[in-house]
């Protein structure tokens, strides 16, 4: 009884001093859908056909229902009327450590890697954090889908395409494992001393090999009733047997090429990260269906001499070749990283500046990288059938004066304040106060 008496105490004290004050508490997940709920009257990007003037959307149980012009509803229906504001599929980051990395500077805040550099056996998707401040930040710009990836050296690790609402990692988890992330820039040969570095790839290469080798072992060895279970050759193997993609981090044109033929070698799924010099190889690219995650097109040149530009017409040089593409915003091993998965729009709006269509830069943050990451039947565009993930804005998303007004994610609406919110808001009162 004292223990209900003092609870009942705290609440009526915190009735008192409002703490309906959302502004000192985190977010909290959204609940399950209880009820259909129809968006009426908004433009509709559905990514995979054409853009419905003044259409309607429903969607129930989390699911999309239906998509078209003049629905009707059934009795109970919550209806929102959205004339005039654009509906898209929750925005995907293709590349990142959000929910690994918080504050670069803060060592006790950064999960992001482990030690050495052969970690096969690695789980991003089990260190993600749910209560991460970025997260709420990341989805205030749209972004409710992100490809988590393990930063390193060499053998990174496994990733997950993380949904980023939910009180657990697990919650959040929609699709583990996603790919076996693999730096190639330990295999990448740099302008100052070409022929070591040329060495050093032909080791790293050798390495990997060897590692490859002893999983196609392990494999007949546990198909022959073997009881010994080793963690990292058994990450590996859905590699080999070609179920899960190589994912390998190049951006130089040698290591993009070297990474293509060392995985047509081994008769492996080969995802390229960062491809910054993509365009220069699409021919390759497009003959064995590699496709490329763009590493942010908001990025300085690689060399000295080439255009300024050459970062935001990547998108555009690959849609030109056929190369199938997605972008990402700074992922790992980037210094913005997590805490600039928020300008994931932008970036896609700077290829549109320098010649994509509007309609291909958002579905190269939307569809392109549920396809690339294989959960396109789950996300990626407003279909019937599919995840109600997707975000109602303002204006177009891809403009930096557009603001997402509402979000949902498998049909939960998503709390849209963030530690930016919540510090404007603060300071806002200060500044009134003043006056």
């Amino acid at each position: 009884m004292k223990i209900l008496n003092v609870i009942g105490c705290l609440l009526a004290l915190c009735s008192a001093v409002g703490v309906g004050s959302a502004a000192a508490n985190d977010q909290i997940p959204g609940p399950e859908q209880s009820r259909p709920l129809l968006i009426r009257g908004a433009t509709l990007h559905t990514v995979d056909g054409d853009v419905i003037e003044a259409g309607d959307l429903l969607f129930d149980n989390g699911r999309i229902v239906a998509v078209g012009n003049d629905i009707q509803p059934e009795k109970g229906t919550q209806v929102i009327e959205a004339a005039g504001k654009h509906v898209y599929p929750g925005l995907f980051d293709g590349m990142t450590d959000l929910g690994l990395r918080e504050i670069t500077g803060v060592d006790v805040t950064v999960d992001h890697a482990e030690r050495g550099d052969k970690n096969p056996n690695v789980r991003s998707w089990v260190s993600v954090n749910p209560d991460s401040e970025l997260i709420p930040v990341a989805r205030a710009s749209g972004v409710l889908l992100a490809h988590v990836a393990p930063g390193g050296r060499f053998f990174q690790g496994q990733s997950a395409v993380m949904q980023l609402d939910g009180w657990t990692a697990s919650e959040m988890n929609l699709s583990a494992p996603s790919a076996m992330c693999v730096s190639w820039g330990a295999t990448q040969v740099s302008d100052a001393d070409p022929k070591a570095e040329a060495k050093k790839r032909d080791q790293k290469l050798e390495e990997l090999d060897q590692w490859l080798d002893r999983a196609a072992r392990y494999a007949e060895q546990r198909a022959a009733g073997s009881a010994i279970e080793d963690i990292q050759l058994e990450a590996l193997l859905p590699v080999i047997q070609g179920r899960l993609p190589l994912m390998i981090h190049a951006d130089r044109r040698d290591s993009i090429e070297s990474a293509v033929a060392y995985a047509q070698s081994r008769k492996l799924k080969l995802v390229i990260y960062g491809g910054y010099d993509a365009a220069d190889c699409a021919e390759l690219l497009k003959h064995y269906n590699v496709p490329v995650i763009i590493a942010g097109t908001l990025r300085l040149p690689l060399r000295r001499h080439d255009p300024f530009d050459h970062p935001y017409t990547l998108p555009q040089r690959l849609q030109a070749a056929g190369v199938k593409y997605a972008i990402a915003g700074e992922g790992p091993g980037y210094p913005g990283g997590a805490s600039n998965v928020r300008n994931l729009p932008y970036h896609a709006g700077c290829s549109v500046a320098y010649g994509l269509s509007r309609e291909d830069a958002v579905r190269a943050i939307t569809l392109s990288p549920a396809e690339i990451l294989g959960v396109s039947d789950r996300v990626g565009s407003l279909t019937v059938g599919k995840d109600a993930t997707l975000i109602i804005a303002d204006g177009d998303i891809l403009e930096t004066e557009s603001n997402v007004v509402d979000a949902y994610i498998q049909g939960r609406k998503v709390d849209l304040s963030s530690r930016h919110t919540m510090l404007f808001d603060k300071y806002r009162r200060k500044y009134n106060r003043s006056r």
